[in-house]
């Protein structure tokens, strides 16, 4: 399963436990083959270990951020050179490969993907639930999208050392390749007419989740088979999405068992 470096575009919680700094020790940690998040690095650099960091990132897919010297200084005092990186959490893997993985095994895929949610507890409790469920792996965007961080780890009480996550740059084109391979998409939104549990689950599937503020992109929704949401009988008009994600899951395993 060959895994993938694309942007994480996330807030980092500058937690230094996952923070290289030094140019030098960049490098080290890229020859090593660690999976990084992503490369920051202060606007104007120039010399000649900078030009070997360059070399020693030029095949792989790092992101990289040039910043202002004061935003560097913010994030760590330490002796950064101008350089710092974070390293990754988890290994990221291609939801094309995971998903051909999947069908060589004999299973009817459940694939959940998340649109942007950024709270990291948010994301952990999700693929706690996710793990709990037989959900066969997580996709996320690589643009604005929590970061896969110590606290969602955390969260996950593990889970996320279990679940593959899959960082996709265009999930437009990652949900059109899904609906080739013959999974239905099930985008789960409440401005809808149909319930979760009126869904055939049972079937391939990739459920979307959308985000805390602004719910699934328009352009996903477009692109979804079923369109469903859960009953509400209070006074909130949304679920929190680690709830709704929850609910929706275990629909899928009643359905399945």
């Amino acid at each position: 399963m060959e895994q993938r470096r694309r942007d994480a575009g996330h807030q980092h919680n500058h937690n230094e436990e996952n923070l290289i700094f030094g140019t030098r020790a960049v490098i080290e940690a890229v020859n090593a083959g660690k999976e990084i998040d992503k490369i920051i690095i202060q606007k104007g650099l120039s010399n000649q270990l900078y030009t070997e960091l360059r070399k020693a990132i030029k095949d792989l897919d790092i992101p990289i951020q040039i910043v202002p010297p004061e935003k560097i200084n913010r994030i760590t005092t330490k002796n950064h050179q101008g350089v710092l990186a974070f390293i990754a959490q988890v290994t990221y893997y291609e939801a094309e490969n995971m998903l051909a993985t999947v069908f060589e095994k004999g299973k009817v895929p459940l694939v959940l993907i998340l649109d942007r949610i950024t709270d990291v507890r948010n994301f952990g409790a999700i693929a706690r639930s996710a793990d709990c469920a037989g959900v066969d792996f997580i996709v996320i965007p690589s643009r604005g999208a929590a970061q896969i961080n110590a606290d969602a780890v955390k969260t996950s009480a593990g889970a996320l050392n279990r679940i593959p996550v899959c960082r996709e740059e265009n999930l437009k084109n990652t949900i059109e390749y899904f609906k080739e391979s013959g999974l239905q998409i099930v985008a789960c939104h409440e401005k809808t007419d149909s319930y979760h549990y009126d869904a055939d689950l049972t079937k391939p599937t990739a459920i979307i989740m959308g985000s805390e503020e602004n719910g699934i992109s328009n352009e996903y929704i477009k692109r979804s088979d079923i369109q469903v949401k859960i009953p509400m009988v209070g006074n909130i008009a949304s679920l929190n999405v680690s709830v709704a994600t929850g609910i929706i899951l275990f629909e899928a395993v009643k359905q399945r068992l």
